[in-house]
């Protein structure tokens, strides 16, 4: 074997699994995907719900669980250390009617835009776990409406408010091809600082949202698919 080739299978020896290994960390990746979000209600029951509306004992029941999608945009400065930008959007009214002849419930809705740092654990495993720590705001809104019901009518407004976020917590993602992975499963801690006073009584009545708490402690679970750049 002459010098050459025992030149190049020393360099193939000591770089090469250097060089995969670095070809296998996306410089950037894309994440969307279902998100669920279990909200706290802060004490808030829908027998307060049925009062503040001047509605019979069970006429509403409250809805936790809001159906919605996330997204985010992550560079990886090497293998353990990234920045994400995560958005968000929640749907879905936080009241349901449980008497019959009821009509009129209002929609809400929920967006955040979140920034913060990410821990990659990336091995030769095609799984690859993570754990962030995003911060930023999200807007909540309530659609102005009016309720019907077989005892009477009531006239809600429209309410918006703004508040600090954050989401810390973790997930998993399985490497399906160079370029495309599942996240298997993504679980936070969501907090924000919606004020239930402000917020339901610009929408209902001040009288009745006075005791309520200024934050809220969430849950928020997302799945879906991470294309590798």
């Amino acid at each position: 074997m002459n010098r050459l080739a025992v030149a190049a299978f020393v360099f193939i020896g000591v770089f090469a699994p250097f060089v995969f290994a670095q070809d296998s960390i996306p410089k950037v990746q894309v994440f969307g995907g279902y998100s669920l979000l279990h909200e706290n209600t802060v004490g808030l029951t829908a027998s307060t719900m049925d009062f503040a509306l001047y509605q019979p004992a069970n006429t509403f029941a409250l809805r936790t669980n809001l159906n919605g999608w996330s997204a985010e945009a992550q560079y990886n400065a090497d293998r353990w250390i990234g920045v994400a930008v995560d958005f968000g959007g929640q749907f879905g009214g936080p009241i349901t009617p449980l008497a019959s002849g009821v009509s009129g419930v209002p929609n809400a809705s929920s967006y955040s835009i979140l920034a913060g740092p990410v821990l990659s654990y990336r091995k030769k495993s095609k799984v690859t776990p993570f754990a962030h720590a995003l911060f930023g705001w999200s807007r909540n809104s309530l659609s102005g409406t009016t309720i019907t019901s077989p005892s009477n009518s009531v006239t809600t407004s429209a309410s918006n408010y703004s508040s600090f976020t954050m989401a810390l917590g973790g997930g998993v993602d399985y490497k399906l091809t160079r370029h495309l992975s599942i996240r298997v499963g993504q679980a936070e801690w969501f907090h924000t600082s919606l004020n239930f006073n402000k917020f339901y009584g610009t929408a209902f009545s001040s009288n009745q949202f006075q005791r309520f708490s200024t934050h809220q402690d969430n849950l928020r679970f997302s799945t879906g698919l991470v294309v590798r750049f």
